[in-house]
């Protein structure tokens, strides 16, 4: 299962990691969301570093981040947002960009 990321654990959690972090803002509103979410908890259970953010809890991150459209899905590395994919993305294509 994916970790929920919030504003208080983000620091700590997304930009701090020595490895990169895909971030999943979403909704439960959302219906694409909803498909991304079983790939997202995929990913967790392979050992990958990801975590969700809820937008209607966390709206001021996803306002930092410039959310317009969801699911967003964001890869940090070193700190820094490295990849931005809005949309329903595959979990093969998500795997190639964390192992990149």
């Amino acid at each position: 299962m994916a970790k929920a990321f919030t504003a208080q654990n983000f620091e700590e959690e997304v930009l701090k990691s020595e490895k990169p972090v895909l971030v999943d803002f979403w909704a439960t509103w959302c219906g694409p969301c909803m498909r991304q979410g079983p790939i997202i908890d995929a990913l967790a259970e392979e050992g990958y570093a990801v975590g969700k953010v809820n937008v209607d809890q966390e709206m001021a991150l996803a306002q930092k981040y410039q959310v317009m459209n969801i699911p967003t899905l964001l890869i940090f590395k070193n700190g820094k947002e490295a990849e931005r994919l809005v949309g329903l993305t595959p979990k093969e294509t998500l795997k190639s960009l964390l192992d990149a």
